[in-house]
């Protein structure tokens, strides 16, 4: 039996290799987006702000490196390269995954401990810190997705055969404590820390305003860090929603037998999880009226050179996702403004 011939349809895997195609274009061209635009005010960068650099790193790299293999397979009706290619295509998966998790965790960290000390005009988190928690979450993610091939796991080829990742009914007996702590530290708690972050900001959050003289400084202040929570969250949630099908199919493989599942199903949530690279870039230009802004400002430039502003005469602020400072009190003007909000 080839374990890398395609079990779907013919008609289907075209259709799957359509749907990953439109996945790799966005993608590719959403964060490659975000990366441009964080280019641009690099020179005006907060230290936070590389993390969501790091972030759109991880999912243009699934983006370039996965894609473009699935597609060709999808279209051949088998998948290609065999063992050396299914080896490469799952921990590329694992990999990116794994480190777009644990960025996603250390964003939730980073954005509570910058609201949870709105009123301080310290920097909380500098540039060294920055890059030791981007360090960090590449560093751990390489190590988990070393273990299968060090004999801790194992990768194999998913049952419908396009697609290749941590073989799950392979490992109920003999991988069973990887499956186990993998869920645990890459799953579990980062989703428990990132709810227990996001949920302590809006206390926060309500407890300024509560407490507050009704000032418009604070009101701006709590309505800014409100719409920051907004993207923060959909960021978080729109790749846990993502992932977590395929981990319930994961697990119910693991604990029961992979062949329970009929192709076609076990196909829609590595699908769906697919997907995940996608949003991000999305839920910027939907939310975010300064990366929306930018994203016009780019385009116009590329059609006609003098009908763009410099990005250095720009003196509007840029609203991202990951902390927001507030301008020196003068004399004559007390406001809040909003000032280098880095994008998550």
């Amino acid at each position: 039996m080839d374990i890398y011939a395609s079990t779907l349809s013919p008609a289907l895997d075209v259709g799957v290799g359509c749907y990953l195609l439109v996945l790799a274009v966005f993608s590719i061209f959403g964060n490659l987006l975000v990366l441009i635009m964080a280019f641009k005010r690099s020179s005006r960068m907060k230290p936070p702000e590389l993390l969501s650099v790091n972030l759109a790193v991880t999912d243009l790299g699934a983006a370039v490196t996965m894609y473009p293999l699935a597609v060709a397979s999808a279209w051949s009706h088998h998948w290609i390269g065999g063992d050396v290619a299914c080896g490469y295509y799952a921990l590329a998966g694992f990999f990116f995954g794994v480190a777009s998790i644990m960025n996603l965790t250390v964003l939730a960290i980073v954005r509570c401990v910058v609201s949870l000390n709105l009123q301080t005009h310290k920097e909380k988190i500098g540039w060294k810190k920055v890059k030791m928690l981007c360090m960090w979450c590449w560093l751990w993610a390489l190590i988990w997705a070393l273990f299968p091939l060090l004999g801790w796991g194992r990768y194999g080829p998913e049952p419908f055969g396009l697609s290749c990742s941590l073989a799950w009914g392979q490992m109920k007996y003999e991988g069973f404590s990887f499956v186990i702590s993998m869920f645990t530290t890459n799953l579990l708690l980062p989703t428990i820390i990132i709810v227990s972050c996001y949920f302590g900001i809006a206390i926060k959050l309500y407890c300024i305003y509560r407490k507050s003289e009704n000032t418009n400084q604070v009101q701006n202040l709590v309505k800014l860090h409100r719409r920051l929570l907004i993207i923060a969250v959909l960021i978080s949630l729109g790749f846990i929603v993502c992932w977590t099908p395929y981990g319930i199919v994961s697990l119910w493989s693991v604990i029961y037998d992979s062949s329970s599942i009929p192709p076609e199903i076990s196909l829609l949530p590595c699908m769906f999880a697919k997907s995940s690279t996608v949003y991000n870039p999305l839920i910027y230009y939907m939310f975010s009226k300064s990366f929306k802004r930018e994203v016009k400002q780019l385009r116009g430039l590329c059609l006609s050179f003098n009908s763009c502003p410099s990005a250095d005469t720009i003196n509007e602020t840029t609203i991202y996702m990951v902390s927001a400072d507030l301008r020196p009190k003068i004399a004559a003007q007390s406001e809040l403004t909003e000032q280098s909000v880095t994008l998550g």
